[in-house]
C-alpha cells in the first residue's frame, strides 16, 4: 500500500484529490495539509511514501517544501501537481529533485499511476511539460539579477533592496536596468512578468 500525503490549499480540490485516490486499491491516502509550513511535519507523522504537492501554497510554496522533504525526509518521495505548464517550473521542480511533475488536469489515472512511478524510484513527468522545458531558453539573469527582481516583484523599491543587500542604490537601479534590457522588457513590470511566465522567479 502506498502512504500518501496531499498538500492542496483549495479545499475542494484537496477533497477530489483525496476521494479519486481513496478508490485506487493500493493508495491510501494518510494525511492532508493545506499549507507549505505543514508538510514536513505531516509527512513525518504519518510516515508517507509520497507526498503530493501543490506548487502554489501559502506559507513555503510547494518546491521549497520538497527541497525540505527531501533533504529532512528522503524516504517520502515528491511528486508536484501545478496549473502551470511552464519550462522553467519544470527545471526548478527537477533541480528540487522532485520525484515527479505533472499537470493538476491531468486525468485521474494519471496521476495514480505517477504516485505508483515515484513510489516505485522512478522520475515521472508530464511528457508535453518535459519538451517545453528540453527546448525552453535558458534564464540569461544572474543569481544577483533574480535576487534584485524577487524583491522588487515583492514590492520593494530601489532604496529597500540596496539595504537588504547592502548595496548603493544607485547599483540597485543598474540592475533593474540590466534586467528589463536582458529580458527585452518594456519597464520592470514587465520583467517581472516575463521572469515569471518563464519559472526563472
Amino acid at each position: 500500500m502506498i502512504r500518501v500525503l496531499i498538500a492542496e490549499d483549495m479545499h475542494m480540490v484537496r477533497g477530489a484529490l483525496v476521494a479519486l485516490l481513496n478508490l485506487e486499491q493500493d493508495v491510501d491516502v494518510v494525511a492532508e495539509v493545506a499549507s507549505g509550513d505543514d508538510i514536513l511535519p505531516a509527512a513525518r507523522k504519518s510516515q508517507a511514501n509520497v507526498a503530493v504537492i501543490d506548487i502554489d501554497l501559502p506559507g513555503k510554496d510547494g518546491l521549497t517544501a520538497a527541497t525540505e522533504l527531501h533533504e529532512h525526509l528522503p524516504e517520502c518521495r515528491t511528486l508536484i501537481l501545478t496549473s502551470l505548464g511552464r519550462p522553467g517550473t519544470l527545471r526548478r521542480a527537477l533541480a528540487a529533485k522532485v520525484g515527479g511533475f505533472i499537470l493538476k488536469d491531468a486525468p485521474a489515472d494519471k496521476l495514480a499511476n505517477a504516485i505508483r512511478g515515484v513510489a516505485a524510484g522512478r522520475r515521472v513527468v508530464d511528457g508535453d511539460l518535459a519538451l517545453a522545458a528540453w527546448d525552453g531558453a535558458d534564464c540569461p539573469l544572474t543569481g544577483r539579477e533574480i535576487e534584485v527582481l524577487q524583491m522588487a516583484a515583492g514590492g520593494a523599491n530601489a532604496v529597500d533592496i540596496a539595504a537588504r543587500l547592502y548595496l548603493s542604490a544607485g547599483t540597485v537601479r543598474n540592475y533593474l536596468t540590466t534586467i528589463v534590457t536582458k529580458l527585452n522588457a518594456r519597464n520592470r513590470v514587465d520583467a517581472i512578468r516575463i521572469a515569471t511566465e518563464s519559472g526563472w522567479l
